[in-house]
């Protein structure tokens, strides 16, 4: 659709009624009569809307009319604007581009520091055996006790690790720094869909008007309102769901037994996805569309990554960890997954 025709869309919509329904003027309205319609309507609207966040204070209120929020809530008119596109798709187009920007780079960079620890760590055993040599030789020369020995060897581990970290530039740290990308654009987008939902940071401007009017007709099936809850909960629990399905990827494509903080995280990562179900169901519909689109770029980027030959192509080195076939061994666990809670079920069923 051309930005003619946007034009043309949002002059249509200029006129709004009280219950928030478009309606075209009627021709024997004059101009003073027709702005004092538009002016009560949205004074209404903002009032009806404002009332409705009125728990957003303090911390929630900055946060909403926080600058990063502003630019992002430019970008997402734009996007739609430029695409031509309903609301709907345009939020999932502007969820894909961003993480593709944003996220994909970070992933990848991330995995290339997890595979140099992973080879560093490969050199670690000969540095260790040297290091013993030589602590018993110094405890021998110097006449050390055991506890000196012992404190001088840890250190010299410790220095040598930090100097293979350095050499190779993969400071662990580094490998949160997926959730320094990720977060912050998550809360941004979140809040800057409801803003528009909202008419938010100032309800009285035309611009928010219309654009609040937009969303309310651009859904699609079975949510064509995106400022109401999905009453069809469809949405939500399929949130759930893929959250659930990135972490049993992860977990089943983990070559090596979970350590009991990762199985800690995982619970708590599990806990998470189950808890936004609910929360999901709370929000404009608006947010479910933006938290399914980025939940499932997730998805598909975690899958993707486990190609060895995608992983070649974006630099990630080969480790020994690395899966030779991961999608052939992913079904393969599924399929154990599955029979072990078919096997359960029928247990309980006979032990009934």
């Amino acid at each position: 659709m051309s930005l003619l025709l946007v034009a043309v869309r949002r002059q249509q919509l200029f006129t709004v009624c009280r219950l928030g329904y478009l309606r075209a003027a009627p021709a024997n309205f004059s101009g003073h009569e027709r702005r004092q319609a538009s002016t009560e309507a949205a004074a209404a609207a903002a009032t009806t809307q404002l009332a409705n966040a009125s728990g957003m204070i303090g911390f929630w209120q900055t946060l909403s009319n926080s600058t990063p929020v502003a630019y992002m809530q430019d970008a997402l008119t734009q996007i739609h604007d430029y695409s031509g596109l309903p609301w709907w798709a345009a939020i999932v187009l502007s969820t894909f581009l961003f993480r593709s920007v944003v996220t994909l780079p970070l992933t990848i960079y991330q995995h290339k520091i997890t595979a140099r620890i992973e080879q560093i760590a490969l050199e670690m055993p000969a540095i260790v055996e040297e290091l013993k040599r030589e602590a018993a030789m110094a405890k021998h020369k110097f006449k050390w006790s055991d506890k000196q020995t012992q404190i001088v060897y840890s250190r010299s581990i410790k220095k040598q690790w930090q100097n293979l970290i350095v050499r190779d530039n993969c400071h662990p740290m580094k490998t949160l720094i997926v959730l320094w990308g990720q977060i912050p654009l998550w809360i941004f987008q979140s809040v800057a869909l409801r803003n528009l939902v909202y008419m938010l940071p100032d309800p009285t401007t035309l611009k928010a008007q219309i654009i609040a009017t937009e969303l309310t007709i651009g859904g699609f099936g079975w949510i064509p309102n995106l400022s109401v809850v999905d009453s069809s909960y469809i949405l939500p629990v399929t949130l759930g769901l893929i959250n659930l399905a990135i972490i049993e990827v992860q977990a089943m494509t983990r070559t090596r037994p979970p350590t009991r903080l990762q199985n800690i995280f995982n619970n708590v990562f599990r806990g998470l996805s189950v808890v936004m179900v609910p929360i999901a169901c709370t929000v404009p519909s608006a947010l479910c569309v933006y938290w399914v689109a980025s939940s499932s770029f997730g998805l598909a980027q975690n899958l993707l990554l486990l190609s060895p030959e995608m992983r070649r192509a974006v630099g990630i080195p080969k480790t020994k960890t690395e899966l030779e076939a991961p999608y052939d061994q992913l079904w393969l666990k599924i399929q154990k997954r599955s029979k072990l809670l078919d096997e359960s079920s029928a247990d309980k069923s006979d032990s009934k």
